[in-house]
């Protein structure tokens, strides 16, 4: 060292400086890149991210180059700036502790924080090109690093941590994925986005909340007059009719119209040509979570299922169109019957059947009605009321103004909502 001249000396630690910001800026690159993003770009056949997944993949090495290559170089740096002080100043406690001071000000700055911000910051940018020099030097100091893994193992089994698999800490579950999703609006189209996060929410959706209730169920009773019966069919608009004997909690089965076309046209609709024609009822438990009913039609090939509670009752009906609709939003063509029960008047408020479902009202409303509840206005209304409200009657759910307009049979038969105010809406407790 003493053949060295000053100049060579502050080169020297200028250069090892620079070594230990390449290696800070690494450790915290290579620990923050995105995994997903960079295992795409590896399959998509980036080099780079071909390098950083295969070093990823022995963390425990990966760290032990990089903390061994730090290490020497920031002690070799202070031995160097020990070096140049005693060449300046001799041997001095005062200058040796100003070099000290002054070697970890620049330490801290140039070769630890701002090196590290950079790798946070910009991780593809500094760890692809880092692994340029990390993957040779991780095979040429191998055994230094196996060396020192053996006593960072038999501490950690001392302490009886088990480090996690390679890529287990990564996994992410379903509430961390939905997140993501959430987070990731302003990257997605805009109706992408939506129908993923539709998509992750079927587990949290049941049966319940999409079913036709019972009363709104339309069937067919095959006792019926046969003319009754050819008319209700031939007018009908849905494909698929739930047929019964005399009482409704007598079912028989589905039918489906499409089999018996041919004997609308005879003179006289046969009831016996109506049970050959019938499929087995298929009945589901309530409370069954739609993606769970899902993987259920598709084994069992169904499109309609019939819901019942624990007694055996039945509740409802759901359909494979509902669990799409909660999916892509509304896509099929609506009944004339029903297209008036949600309709937006002149005044800009909405007239409302009291069975219309609460999450088709927020849907269609944008609204934030109270769902852990009743599944229709009408349950929603007279659990707020506690009383059958009547007509000309008003209530505020969570700040959007509801008034009662016709009650018919113990039930609130239509309603109108009223947008609330851009800011005007709250949480609060409802107020009559």
């Amino acid at each position: 060292m003493e053949a060295l001249s000053i100049s060579t000396l502050f080169g020297l630690l200028a250069g090892l400086l620079f070594l230990s910001a390449f290696f800070s800026a690494s450790e915290t690159a290579m620990m923050a890149i995105n995994r997903y993003r960079l295992r795409h770009a590896a399959e998509s056949g980036v080099r780079g991210a071909m390098r950083a997944q295969a070093l990823l993949n022995q963390t425990d090495k990966l760290l032990g180059v990089i903390l061994l290559g730090n290490n020497l170089v920031n002690i070799a740096a202070a031995t160097l700036a020990t070096i140049i002080s005693i060449r300046l100043f001799g041997d001095s406690d005062l200058a040796l502790s100003l070099a000290t001071l002054l070697l970890t000000f620049l330490i801290l700055v140039f070769s630890e924080v701002t090196p590290k911000v950079l790798g946070a910051s910009f991780p593809e940018r500094v760890a692809y090109p880092a692994t340029l020099l990390l993957t040779p030097m991780l095979k040429l100091a191998y055994p230094v690093v196996w060396f020192v893994n053996l006593f960072v193992q038999g501490i950690l089994r001392l302490l009886r941590i088990k480090p996690p698999e390679p890529g287990h800490g990564s996994r992410l579950g379903l509430e961390e994925l939905r997140t993501i999703v959430l987070e990731s609006s302003g990257l997605l189209p805009r109706e992408h986005h939506r129908i993923l996060v539709n998509l992750l929410e079927l587990e949290d959706i049941t049966v319940d909340d999409v079913m036709t209730p019972r009363n709104q169920i339309e069937a067919i009773d095959i006792e019926d007059d046969p003319e009754r019966l050819r008319q209700q069919i031939s007018t009908s608009h849905h494909t698929r009719l739930v047929v019964h004997a005399g009482s409704s909690d007598n079912l028989l089965g589905v039918l489906h119209v499409r089999r018996v076309l041919h004997a609308l046209t005879g003179e006289e609709l046969d009831p016996q040509t109506l049970k050959e024609n019938l499929e087995d009822p298929y009945f589901v438990p309530a409370g069954t979570p739609l993606f769970t009913q899902l993987r259920n039609f598709k084994n069992s090939r169904r499109r309609l299922a019939l819901v019942v509670d624990e007694y055996g009752e039945l509740q409802g009906l759901v359909t494979l169109e509902d669990l799409l609709e909660e999916m892509v939003g509304e896509f099929t063509t609506q009944a004339p019957s029903d297209m008036g029960y949600l309709r937006r008047e002149a005044d800009g408020s909405w007239l409302a059947e009291g069975s219309v479902l609460l999450r088709h009202i927020n849907r269609k409303l944008g609204l934030s009605l109270p769902l852990d509840g009743p599944k229709t206005l009408n349950g929603l209304l007279l659990e707020q009321f506690e009383d059958i409200p009547e007509a000309g009657v008003s209530i505020k759910l969570g700040g959007v103004p509801v008034e009662i307009v016709q009650t018919q049979d113990r039930a609130v038969k239509m309603a109108r909502i009223y947008p609330p105010a851009s800011d005007e809406a709250s949480s609060g407790k409802p107020s009559i």
